[in-house]
């Protein structure tokens, strides 16, 4: 059976990726121009000056791309793009430079939706990884809980009602002075912190799997203030842990109902705050005492990257799931 590649592009937000990835699961090239160091000068994206900069990368990334991959478009049987959700902006330089080879080349287009892509990170992370399983997607801009009956088979359990859990975190990394971005750097900062130093109250929603992170965040915004009014100095390294791990478990206790409910044992953690340790060490404990089976993708395909948008190209490929050449970028996309 002949092999096939599928060329990836994702410029939902601040990075400028592109890749090839064979059969949905090998990686052939993952080439990535990162923002972060640019808007780390701003505290945070600036959408106008985001989009410009992926103007500037997308073609030597795809350049890059092909010339790592040891391949040209001759070789590639489709070419998948993010088109939404995202950064307006940000997303059409991605889909039209999409559209453009495919109206050049006469490639098959495919859209995909960002998250389907980040869920699909750990098809390339574990060859054997198959549905059904339940996904936690986890990112600055949505959380959910996915039934992942198949490859292009998804059903969301449980959302947030309001801010996602990677923005609960990022707010909080800026209030506390560790600036942008603000996930790697909480992370960083928690480490070796008391977890139980800082107590926050946690949301519960009876007879639902939703979340809700806003209380959470007031909370603990409440309690930096005070604490500076007072006169005194917020221990980071435990405010960090405490917060992050308070996240960790809310986002826990609610994937192991679902879980419970489904009676699936199987389950991925997938987007930018899959990375973090908190909630990582939270999910590995609890699965470990469940006997259920955990995957989560190695932390560069955590957050964005084009070949997680490459894999899910390839499942939809042959599923037949073809985009038309007027395909626009829809920086609300529903799941």
């Amino acid at each position: 059976m002949k092999d096939t590649l599928i060329l990836g592009i994702e410029s939902s937000c601040d990075e400028t990726a592109c890749a090839v990835v064979r059969n949905g699961r090998e990686i052939l090239s993952d080439v990535i121009a990162s923002q972060a160091d640019f808007h780390e000068q701003y505290g945070g994206v600036v959408p106008e000056l985001a989009s410009r900069m992926h103007v500037d990368s997308i073609y030597p990334t795809l350049e890059k791309c092909l010339s790592d991959a040891g391949v040209t478009l001759k070789d590639i049987d489709a070419v998948a793009v993010t088109y939404g959700p995202g950064l307006v902006g940000a997303l059409l330089v991605g889909v039209n430079a999409a559209k453009g080879l495919c109206e050049v080349t006469g490639l098959p287009l495919i859209g995909i939706n960002h998250l389907k892509g980040h869920i699909a990170a750990n098809y390339l992370c574990f060859p054997e990884l198959e549905p059904e399983f339940l996904c936690l997607c986890v990112s600055g801009g949505n959380t959910m809980i996915v039934r992942v009956s198949g490859y292009c088979d998804m059903e969301i359990m449980g959302r947030t009602r309001d801010d996602a859990a990677g923005e609960a975190i990022d707010k909080i990394a800026r209030v506390i002075g560790l600036g942008y971005p603000g996930g790697p750097k909480m992370d960083k900062a928690g480490q070796g912190g008391n977890v139980n130093a800082y107590s926050f109250p946690k949301s519960h929603m009876t007879d639902t799997l939703d979340f809700s992170f806003s209380g959470l965040k007031t909370a603990a915004l409440n309690t930096i203030n005070q604490t500076r009014q007072k006169g005194e100095d917020v221990d980071i390294r435990d405010f960090a842990a405490s917060y992050q791990q308070d996240i960790a478990d809310i986002l826990l206790k609610n994937t192991m109902e679902a879980a419970e409910r489904t009676g699936i044992d199987k389950i991925c953690l997938a987007g930018g705050v899959s990375a973090n340790s908190f909630l990582r060490k939270a999910f590995d404990e609890e699965a470990g005492k469940r006997g259920i089976k955990l995957y989560y993708p190695s932390l560069k395909l955590c957050t964005d990257n084009g070949a997680m948008i490459a894999s899910a190209g390839y499942f939809e490929y042959i599923n037949n799931a073809r985009a038309d050449l007027d395909l626009n970028a829809c920086p609300s996309l529903s799941f």
